[in-house]
């Protein structure tokens, strides 16, 4: 199986954090060389551009450690007395803190920005999950069967959830998500992100279009709690919609006697 990129990075953090940790260290002592031709200045120059390398990563911890080996490394070989945690220079020492501020600065904002690429990587993930399902419907191709397998399918793997089948019925359920993506167990309005999704029983997503009820789909998170986002339970209220509008026309085609679209 294939790794993203991300998830790659994510499973070698030690070694990342490791060579943040590392790199500072053999520049300083690099520029301890010829640290009498290189102002300090440049030389912290030079530092914020490992941390900045660190902190590109997307790994929080890797960008701060870099930071402050940094401005420890940069302590001991560049600043007199040389060799020593010990700096006797003002401009040094505000040199040094100042490394390590903009350094923990530029990790939090690379972070930042890695984390806004990933969330919109996602809600097109969602968009494009909705829009194929639109156009499987639109396109008359597929039966209602595969159609709700196909949905089904989706559901589980956007809510990272155990099972979901599909239910004619409307039987009593102890919890469901509606069509804003609220969920509510025994009428009262459940807390995801402190509780997650209910693991004690099924979760009924309704099967609607036009105000109508067509069935439901039941949702099973039972072996691990999971707190989906907002977005992601309103994307699988859109694909259960689209089963919706599916059986809707192949219901009016039936009481009209009219071939329908979606066998």
């Amino acid at each position: 199986m294939n790794m993203s990129p991300s998830g790659w990075l994510v499973s070698h953090r030690p070694l990342f954090v490791g060579v943040a940790a590392v790199g500072p260290l053999a520049a300083c002592a690099v520029l301890a060389l010829v640290r009498d031709s290189v102002a300090n200045t440049n030389a912290a120059l030079g530092l914020v551009l490992l941390v900045v390398a660190a902190a590109a990563t997307g790994i929080r911890s890797a960008g701060l450690v870099a930071a402050l080996s940094s401005a420890v490394w940069f302590d001991f070989f560049l600043t007199e007395p040389y060799n020593q945690f010990t700096i006797t220079d003002r401009a040094d020492i505000e040199t040094a803190v100042l490394l390590m501020v903009v350094g923990a600065g530029v990790a939090e904002i690379a972070l930042w920005g890695r984390r806004q690429q990933a969330r919109a990587s996602r809600e097109q993930g969602y968009l494009d999950g909705v829009l194929r399902t639109a156009a499987t419907v639109g396109a008359g191709q597929s039966s209602i069967e595969s159609l709700v397998e196909h949905v089904s399918e989706q559901i589980v793997e956007l809510l990272q959830i155990d099972r979901c089948r599909f239910d004619r019925g409307d039987g009593p359920v102890l919890a469901a998500i509606d069509s804003d993506g609220a969920v509510s167990y025994n009428g009262h309005p459940v807390d995801l992100r402190r509780l997650g999704l209910p693991t004690d029983t099924e979760i009924a997503l309704a099967v609607r279009s036009g105000g109508v009820v067509y069935g439901r789909f039941l949702l099973t998170a039972a072996t691990s709690v999971v707190r989906p986002s907002p977005e992601q339970l309103r994307v699988a209220a859109a694909l259960a919609s689209q089963v919706g509008a599916a059986l809707a026309t192949n219901t009016n085609a039936s009481a009209t006697g009219r071939p329908s679209t979606i066998s």
